[in-house]
């Protein structure tokens, strides 16, 4: 089960680096233009902080288990970008844009934090 939760947990920590990264470094109007059109309900700074979630929740993902001081922030961390990914849903859902990516990352964010509190 270890395994497995680090599978997850290593795919989940790029997908929301690259994400969050791009969120915090690209502007609003970029973003748009790459096809994010729900930026334009959130002002800059909110999106910034959405990728800034997104980027301190992969490394919670990773860092507490790996250097094993208080580990079970993994499994908290996971949830919380569960919790996160649950607002993009419904704000895809809400605009009538596709979602399921959105789900998809929130189902395996709720395999690791599974998978985290089984294995702590």
């Amino acid at each position: 089960m270890i395994i497995a939760m680090w599978v997850i947990n290593g795919l989940l920590a790029v997908v929301f680096v690259a994400a969050g990264a791009v969120k915090i470094v690209t502007p609003a109007e970029a973003l748009r233009a790459r096809g994010m059109t729900w930026v334009e309900e959130y002002k800059p700074a909110t999106v910034r902080v959405i990728g800034a979630a997104e980027v301190l929740g992969a490394v919670g993902l990773i860092v507490p288990r790996l250097i094993s001081i208080a580990p079970i922030l993994t499994p908290i961390a996971a949830l919380c970008l569960a919790a996160t990914m649950a607002g993009a849903v419904a704000t895809h859902v809400r605009r009538q844009e596709p979602y399921a990516p959105a789900l998809v990352l929130g189902a395996a964010c709720l395999a690791s934090a599974l998978l985290g509190f089984v294995a702590h």
